[in-house]
């Protein structure tokens, strides 16, 4: 289990444009989906550790602030090759499973990770209804090896602030922590 951090791509930054398959319905999902309404975007994955100790809490916190307005895809760049358990048949037989109420999109060609500066799963990009970056980092601070709670304490706080009109303090921003993004081979980023 590799503790890989995210990159903290900078705040401002545009949301990068996507048009991915649903493997769950077949649909294609691209930004302009959620134009001019606030959008969170998560790397995840099915296998990550990271990803299973926090995904009943973070489909929680999805259900609950999908209806405050809040817009949620997820995305699972990883090598299917190599990492079976993330293909998108398995995909999505979890979200049906777990009933995962958000789009969960197949990023096979791993732009859309590269385009985000996305390092490990879980990492987490909220975009505000300029579509501009205002928050980067962690869920909270639940990990596979401690006992902190799942409470989606420090993207709570994020959200909260989008939805209010106003911009995330920067300052309480924490790297989110994870399994590194699983790379076809040749295809590493440079960042």
């Amino acid at each position: 289990m590799a503790r890989t951090p995210s990159t903290m791509l900078e705040l401002g930054t545009p949301a990068p444009a996507f048009s991915l398959p649903e493997p769950a319905t077949g649909k294609t999902v691209s930004l302009d989906d959620f134009a001019g309404e606030p959008l969170l975007v998560a790397f995840i994955c099915n296998h990550c550790p990271y990803v299973i100790r926090i995904l009943d809490g973070f489909i929680d916190f999805a259900r609950e602030y999908q209806q405050k307005g809040l817009k949620i895809v997820a995305i699972n760049a990883n090598d299917v090759a190599n990492y079976p358990d993330d293909s998108p048949e398995k995909m999505a037989a979890l979200v049906r499973e777990k009933n995962i109420p958000f789009p969960y999109l197949f990023d096979e060609s791993q732009e859309s990770a590269k385009a985000h500066q996305a390092a490990c799963t879980p990492d987490f990009f909220l975009f505000d209804r300029d579509g501009k970056l205002v928050y980067r980092g962690q869920f909270d601070s639940a990990r596979p090896r401690n006992d902190e709670p799942v409470t989606g304490a420090d993207l709570r706080r994020a959200a909260d602030a989008v939805l209010a009109g106003e911009t995330p303090d920067p300052d309480a921003q924490i790297p989110s922590l994870g399994c590194n993004i699983k790379w076809k081979p040749g295809n590493e980023p440079d960042y």
